[in-house]
């Protein structure tokens, strides 16, 4: 592939978006205040970037929809454009899939199974799905679509060298936020065209849900599955956002259905730690006997112990309104830049509270305007979606679509809290630490704690200490020192019209051009010794970005 054709070809199309979005913020690029847009403005435009992303192929199909549960990198109405994206593309020729399988297994389709059907039956932007049978059974087989693998090397290869340039053209928490989702999703992308790695995903989640019958994924026939080809058992059963019939016959109850779904998903989050990556209504089945299928384990985001001990404390501190606690979880988590005071995210911590009080206060609200709610305080702040959230949003965002498609009343709060009360005793028990697991933790603290006060002792010999200031006295001086300016560059200038006008004069002997300048250089200078000093005040206010449109825009 030709690398500089395909940069060439990737900056036309994106860079039209970059230097809008930059001018949302600064009017001329490196200066300016915000530009004022319209709701209907920006809805267009994400109709076009949606448009834009679809024609630039898998890769940026696939980090579109990743950055679509991102709100601190993309306000409303992107982030609901872009989750429009379907992940459905032309299939291959089955010569080309069949170069595959042979290259994979050593043996033609024809040959490696008892049948196999040419036209695929799913086709998306890393590989398709084709019917067979295989030892007398129905099988799905997964292969990945020939080239892919150069096209998201060379595509990643790109955005890391546009997105060099952007840290250091444009540097804030928004271009450091979509630098690491773009670094995570190259980790990501690799394990997901490796198929013997989502074979490994659905054998740990089998080992995790061995107890519970309810809940399965599809069988892998290992000695068939290789890098770039997957053998499964085919799965028959309705997808969850078309369940409407089996609810009108009385086949299926709705309730019972909402609180399994929950219920799976706080075990995969916090009891096991081991959480699908992908979850949609396309991802999910419903077999006739009511067992859920998850399909597609190609993504999966693996939560380590302190992980979710951080996300369950920052939950309590939430909970309780502890402000320092609710920052401290924040720092754990990475949420925060180091750079950010720690003042200014106490300011962050108060809206959040806020929002989680008003909840509080309507008693029965849509979990998905909370989210909304919550997402727009992570843009507009300087604050970093940590992997953790993201998911556990993307979870509950899915959830409450699945609930508001068959009840337009359903609340997903009321789902939630009896799940977490039955699951109570379940998930104090997976908190529970073996003997040496709590003195190996507490060594850490000891060590960690040593290591914090040789920091500071060596920070002390060298002459490094910082000082912070709150953010509203660092505005204060800045503005103080702005006024200073404006009050002597308006002298300066006074002066100068005085001194030309005066040499006009004599050059000339025309008393209009000495009063006129003479009268000029009078009014500045009364502007600088008696004007209120607010009216010189810088007039572009502080803005930390793009802000996202009112509900009623929306």
């Amino acid at each position: 592939m030709n690398r500089w054709r395909r940069g060439l070809l990737i900056l036309v199309r994106l860079t039209p978006f970059v230097i809008a979005f930059v001018r949302d913020r600064k009017r001329w690029l490196l200066f300016g205040g915000p530009r004022r847009v319209t709701g209907e403005a920006h809805a267009r435009r994400a109709q076009r970037l949606t448009g834009t992303i679809a024609g630039l192929g898998p890769t940026f199909i696939k980090l579109a929809q990743v950055l679509g549960a991102r709100a601190d990198i993309l306000p409303e109405p992107y982030l609901s454009a872009i989750s429009t994206l379907q992940d459905q593309v032309p299939a291959d020729s089955f010569e080309s899939i069949e170069r595959v399988i042979i290259e994979e297994l050593h043996a033609a389709p024809s040959t490696a199974f008892d049948e196999f059907e040419e036209i695929p039956v799913a086709a998306a932007s890393l590989g398709q799905v084709h019917r067979a049978r295989l030892k007398g059974q129905p099988v799905a087989v997964k292969v990945l679509r020939p080239g892919v693998e150069a096209l998201i090397a060379v595509d990643l290869d790109i955005s890391f060298r546009v997105l060099f340039l952007l840290n250091v053209l444009f540097p804030n928490h928004h271009i450091r936020a979509l630098t690491n989702v773009v670094r995570e999703f190259s980790v990501r992308i690799r394990e997901e065209m490796d198929f013997t790695k989502e074979a490994e995903h659905i054998a740990l989640f089998h080992q995790h849900f061995a107890d519970d019958p309810t809940v399965r994924a599809p069988q892998v026939y290992g000695e068939y599955t290789r890098r770039r080809v997957l053998v499964m058992e085919w799965v028959t059963g309705d997808k969850v956002d078309r369940l409407s019939h089996r609810f009108a016959t009385g086949d299926l109850d709705f309730d019972e259905l909402m609180r399994r779904l929950t219920k799976t998903y706080i075990r995969m989050l916090i009891r096991d730690g081991f959480m699908h990556a992908d979850p949609h209504p396309g991802n999910l089945l419903l077999e006739q006997d009511g067992t859920l299928v998850f399909l597609d384990w190609g993504m999966v985001v693996t939560l380590s112990r302190s992980s979710r001990d951080s996300l369950v404390k920052l939950t309590l501190a939430a909970g309780r309104d502890d402000l320092d606690g609710m920052v401290s979880g924040m720092y754990e988590l990475g949420m925060i830049d180091p750079a950010i005071s720690r003042a200014e995210i106490r300011d962050a911590a108060v809206e959040i509270l806020g929002i989680i009080a008003r909840m509080r206060e309507l008693g029965v609200r849509q979990v998905q305007e909370l989210v909304h709610d919550i997402m727009d305080t992570f843009y507009t702040w300087p604050l970093m979606l940590p992997r953790e959230l993201v998911y556990f949003f993307r979870a509950s965002a899915l959830l409450e679509g699945i609930g508001f498609r068959y009840d337009p009343a359903f609340n997903g709060m009321d789902v939630a809290r009896p799940v977490i009360k039955e699951m109570k005793e379940e998930l104090l028990l997976a908190q529970i630490r073996e003997p040496q697991v709590v003195a190996r933790g507490m060594f850490e603290d000891v060590r960690a704690g040593f290591n914090a006060i040789r920091d500071v002792l060596s920070r002390a010999e060298r002459e490094e200490f910082r000082v912070r200031v709150h953010p509203r006295d660092m505005t204060h001086a800045e503005r103080f020192l702005l006024l200073q300016i404006r009050r002597i560059l308006l002298s300066i200038f006074a002066l100068s019209i005085a001194l030309i006008s005066s040499i006009t004069f004599l050059a000339l002997r025309n008393a209009f051009v000495l009063a006129g300048g003479l009268a000029v250089a009078i009014i500045m200078f009364v502007i600088v010794l008696f004007l209120p000093t607010h009216l010189l005040e810088n007039p572009m206010r502080h803005a930390r970005g793009l802000q996202p449109p009112t509900r009623d825009q929306r």
